[in-house]
């Protein structure tokens, strides 16, 4: 309660109230000034609070005394219970651990005023966890309680905790946190294999690195304390199998290390050992950590494919090397006791070109066609041998034939070079740097030379310096150029290599004059196709000429076949048949056709051969030449023939060289008499032209004219 000296008690005073909670959690009576609380307080909240009283004169509100400040102080009670940091807590300790190892500290606070009596002071006891684990009261620390706690019996233990204030005494309030322990592993235990002997068959023909089985030791513990390392310790089979570890199952995987040989030997016996590889020195004492088994491995009898001598083959061989050049040998061999004769192919799958052949019998493999290193340097191909009498056991390896590089191809420009030169250039400039490319290999790094060409080095308007590091420089020679009388240049460079044997090619510069300003910057040139490159060039335009003439030419010699084909026939009437020679519309046998008639006869009467038969009709139907007497003067007749073979020779239009021209003429007792065939018979009686019919297509119109005749004569 609040009093003022002044007050009187008439009433004439008021109390008015501020500060902490004023009006809301304190309120005052303003008659009276009595204070008093609306709610309940809590310290935990608010310990302290600051107020401010003052008395006024109800009339004028004027205060009649200093405003007077006072604190109220909240007295504690035990009204909080302790309360954990947290609901759940998780601990793991190893296994096996000696009593009183530390597990994990829990800690329960109070919100009561610890500096007034006992309200804040806890103290900690276990619920649940004994005889397993301990708490000590005042610290919290959970501690192992038993000896030699072993996980692979209990894994996961639940600890009840409970923290008590008022020092544990009763009336106390308490509160209960949940502790989770779990056991880690330690290798406690040593590995175990559940039988003593293991059986496994194997055919010869397993490979090498194949799996034959499989064991497997047990261990209780887990994670890195049950890894297991196999090992063959001893056993006629030491040598030709091995054993791993699967590390995601922890078993031991034997494998072949050799090829088997049933014929050798057929039972292996061998002793493995499973290891721990992570043993912990604390628990040496409960025996050694590793255990042993036997393994008896039966070897069964297979008809085995050719084996090769070796898993693949690398040869090599030149590239300039002649076909059928033989550039290594396969072997393969029967493993069997058959030891059956083998022969030996190439797999064209693998070589598709057919580049390379092998001899079935012996295995050298030689080339079949030409090799080229720039066009492929490897060739991978794969060599199959057979069983000659079983053609299905066969077994393929790998050929890698590498083609080794010769120097057979010249070096060459590396671009096409097209430069110019002004017109105003000066002597000794440089207007162009060349390079070259080879596509042969050089392992000393390649060396080119440049140099002009014979023809050029002396003439030439330019001179060509060679740099010494697989470049050269194209220099003027003169002071000025003038592209009216010159305005183009072709420079023919050599260059050559430094192999053996020596490479070099020719390439052409092209260099044109063109017209520049002071700097030497291009105005133009008289060669359009440095300014307009969709322009016509000079070789275009002589290329196009050429085929105007060509196609001109071709149409004048299709007309003048044309009208020859279209002469006058030699013969007019069939009836003047007499003294002439029919034409049948049939060229013979041609230039190489000697033997149609006997040319030479005009010639040479005196060498006529009486028994000379012609190849282009039946011999049996021909009728033997009439025997004359031999002209010693045949000059009328040679004179003749003379004059008309210039006639001919000189005449355009005359028939092609593989037809007979017509003499009409034959001289006053001709050695070589009639060229018809209608005095070839010496009698005048009726004469059976019926076996011209008898010889082919070329005598039908002969057949067809003497016949319509001898049946006029029938008539």
């Amino acid at each position: 309660q609040l009093h003022s000296d002044q007050d009187k008690g008439d009433g004439s005073l008021k109390y008015i109230l501020s500060g902490d909670g004023a009006g809301d959690l304190f309120i005052i009576n303003e008659n009276t000034g009595d204070i008093q609380a609306t709610k309940r307080l809590d310290r935990e909240e608010k310990p302290v609070y600051i107020l401010r009283a003052q008395a006024i004169n109800r009339r004028t509100g004027r205060p009649v005394e200093p405003e007077s400040e006072f604190i109220i102080k909240i007295h504690d009670i035990n009204d909080n219970e302790p309360m954990f940091t947290k609901d759940v807590y998780n601990a793991s300790i190893p296994e096996m651990s000696d009593v009183g190892t530390f597990v994990v500290q829990v800690t329960a606070t109070d919100a009561d005023d610890p500096t007034y009596g006992n309200s804040a002071k806890v103290v900690y006891s276990i619920l649940q966890g004994q005889p397993y684990f301990s708490v000590e009261s005042e610290t919290g620390i959970i501690k192992t309680a038993l000896l030699n706690m072993d996980r692979e019996n209990r894994e996961q233990y639940q600890v009840v905790i409970q923290a008590k204030d008022m020092g544990g005494q009763m009336g106390g309030l308490s509160g209960t946190t949940t502790v989770n322990i779990t056991l880690t592993d330690v290798n406690d235990n040593p590995p175990r294999f559940p039988q003593s002997t293991y059986q496994f068959r194997a055919p010869e023909s397993t490979p090498p690195n194949s799996p034959v089985g499989r064991i497997k030791a047990n261990d209780a513990d887990v994670d890195e304390n049950a890894e297991i390392e196999y090992s063959i310790t001893e056993g006629d089979g030491y040598d030709m199998f091995g054993i791993t570890t699967d590390k995601d199952t922890q078993e031991g995987i034997i494998t072949v290390k050799k090829a088997l040989d049933f014929e050798n030997k057929n039972l292996y016996i061998l002793k493995v050992e499973a290891t721990n590889t992570h043993v912990d020195p604390r628990f040496l004492y409960l025996g050694p950590f590793k255990d042993s088994a036997t393994v008896r491995i039966q070897v069964e009898d297979v008809d085995e494919p050719p084996m090769f001598s070796r898993p693949a083959y690398i040869m090599e061989v030149k590239e300039d090397v002649p076909i059928n050049s033989v550039i290594g040998t396969v072997t393969a061999q029967d493993p069997d006791a058959a030891k059956n004769p083998v022969k030996y192919s190439v797999d064209r799958h693998t070589d598709m070109d057919r580049v390379f052949n092998i001899n079935s019998g012996n295995g050298s493999i030689f080339t079949s066609k030409p090799l080229d290193r720039e066009t492929l340097l490897w060739h991978n191909i794969t060599v199959i041998a057979a069983e000659i009498n079983n053609p299905k056991q066969s077994s393929r390896v790998p050929v890698f034939i590498k083609v080794l590089d010769v120097n057979d191809n010249a070096p060459e420009f590396a671009m096409f070079y097209e430069t110019f030169v002004c017109e105003n250039a000066k002597a000794e400039q440089l207007i162009q740097t060349l390079s070259a490319v080879d596509k042969d290999d050089s392992y000393s790094g390649h060396q080119f030379s440049f140099s002009l060409a014979p023809e050029a080095a002396s003439s030439s308007n330019f001179t060509l310096q060679d740099n010494r590091d697989n470049t050269a420089g194209i220099f003027t020679r003169k002071t000025r150029y003038n592209r009216h009388e010159m305005s183009t240049y072709f420079l023919p460079v050599v260059i050559s290599d430094n192999d053996y044997p020596i490479q070099s090619s020719t390439e052409t510069v092209t260099i044109r004059v063109c017209a520049c300003d002071h700097r030497g910057k291009m105005l133009s040139c008289n060669a359009e196709a440095l300014i307009h490159p969709t322009g016509l060039s000079t070789g275009a335009l002589i290329a196009i000429l050429l085929c105007i003439i060509i196609l001109l030419v071709t149409v004048v010699l299709f007309a003048a076949l044309r009208r020859q084909r279209k002469k006058e026939p030699l013969i007019i009437s069939k009836e003047d048949i007499r003294d002439n020679i029919v034409s049948y519309n049939d060229e013979g046998g041609g230039e190489e056709d000697t033997q149609a008639f006997d040319i030479g006869t005009l010639r040479n009467p005196e060498a006529i051969d009486d028994n000379k038969l012609r190849r282009d009709i039946l011999p049996e139907t021909l009728f033997m030449p009439r025997r004359t007497a031999t002209a010693r003067d045949n000059t009328d007749v040679r004179d003749f023939i003379n004059q008309r073979l210039k006639e001919n020779d000189t005449d355009p239009t005359a028939p092609p060289y593989d037809s007979l021209a017509t003499y009409a003429y034959e001289g006053n007792g001709s050695v070589a008499e009639s060229l018809s065939s209608l005095e070839s018979v010496t009698t005048d009686g009726d004469q059976d032209y019926d076996y011209l019919s008898d010889w082919g297509p070329r005598f039908k119109k002969l057949a067809d004219m003497y016949g319509a005749m001898d049946s006029d004569k029938d008539s």
